[in-house]
């Protein structure tokens, strides 16, 4: 994130801003620059007197301000942590007055996590005059595969792009928790290595041949063999695999297909860009399921979706089993 790149590289150059106020819905980002900024604006003898972490359930904006408007010792500045910051949203709009008269010598970092604040009101204005407003955006699931060959590259490492859908499929766009699940990696694979489905299953605990992936690339092969038995082994795991989540990610890949149909230029960029399709690797799915299932009845197989999402939810399903519902799914796209 060209953002995160800047404000580090700013640090590193001692160019370091009074405030910096940290937000968004993606706490990843956030805590990354948390943790930076307290290891790497003072230095290690200047911390014990000068540096100070703070959470926002414990403290008041006047307890902060207090703070904040102190002088280092023997340091040529002093560093206030504020984490968990979101804690003092009802109140958070009275730190405008002290960013508007703000100690030079202090570096104050607010954590503001999943809120946003009013871009109407004077304190983001404030903040924006004279230090680093720096907003953490969710980043969408098919961006993230991309993300997790980048974090891996600056390591060292390579990922299968199987591998990176597994992970993504297990857990989401979620970058804290991927993370977690690289660096347990990490440990155990040697640098250089390239990451395979395999490292994955043994070490993270994901199944590299009966997941929804391995699932929707059987369904667009029309492999019915391979797809029962995914099946089948979805239905012997009904926790590790919901049913709705498995009818959404086929309803999103028959949307694909459907646009995959609709599309003139099916170049490689241009599908990837049309479909979110963050790896060119699986762009020959959809040319094979695009083969395989005209647009009349990927229309068809789109509105019985639809039916067994609702039914996935409660709605008129009829006392329908988990079992039931994944063969009624079988019958659908077959």
């Amino acid at each position: 994130m060209e953002a995160v790149s800047q404000i580090v590289q700013d640090i590193k150059d001692k160019k370091i801003a009074p405030i910096y106020f940290l937000t968004g819905d993606e706490p990843y980002y956030v805590d990354k620059l948390a943790e930076f900024m307290q290891h790497n604006i003072l230095t290690e003898e200047e911390r014990g007197f000068n540096q100070m972490v703070l959470y926002g359930r414990d403290v008041s904006i006047e307890e902060i301000v207090s703070h904040a408007k102190r002088f280092p010792m023997m340091a040529e500045r002093q560093v206030i942590i504020i984490k968990e910051a979101q804690d003092l949203s009802r109140t958070i709009e009275n730190l405008d007055s002290y960013v508007k008269n703000i100690q030079p010598t202090t570096v104050l970092v607010i954590c503001y996590k999943y809120k946003k604040l009013d871009k109407r009101k004077s304190l983001y204005k404030s903040i924006q005059k004279q230090g680093v407003f720096f907003e953490s955006q969710k980043i969408k699931e098919y961006q993230v595969g991309d993300w997790i060959k980048k974090v891996l590259a600056g390591k060292g490492y390579k990922i299968d792009p199987v591998a990176s859908n597994m992970l993504v499929e297990f857990l989401g766009n979620d970058l804290g928790k991927i993370n977690n699940e690289l660096e347990k990696l990490r440990l155990i694979i040697p640098k250089g290595v390239t990451i395979t489905p395999l490292d994955i299953e043994k070490n993270i605990g994901i199944s590299k041949d009966f997941n929804n992936f391995e699932l929707r690339k059987a369904i667009g092969e029309k492999n019915k063999a391979k797809a029962a038995l995914i099946i089948n082994y979805f239905a012997a795991n009904p926790k590790e695999h919901p049913v709705v989540v498995t009818v959404g990610l086929l309803f999103n890949f028959f949307i694909q297909i459907m646009q995959y149909h609709g599309l003139s230029d099916k170049s490689t960029s241009n599908v990837m860009k049309q479909l979110k399709v963050g790896n060119a690797y699986f762009i020959k799915e959809y040319e094979i399921a695009a083969q395989n299932y005209p647009l009349k009845k990927v229309s068809q197989i789109i509105t019985q979706l639809r039916a067994t999402d609702l039914h996935s939810k409660g709605v008129n399903a009829h006392n329908l089993s988990h079992q039931d519902l994944l063969k009624d799914l079988l019958i659908t796209v077959f």
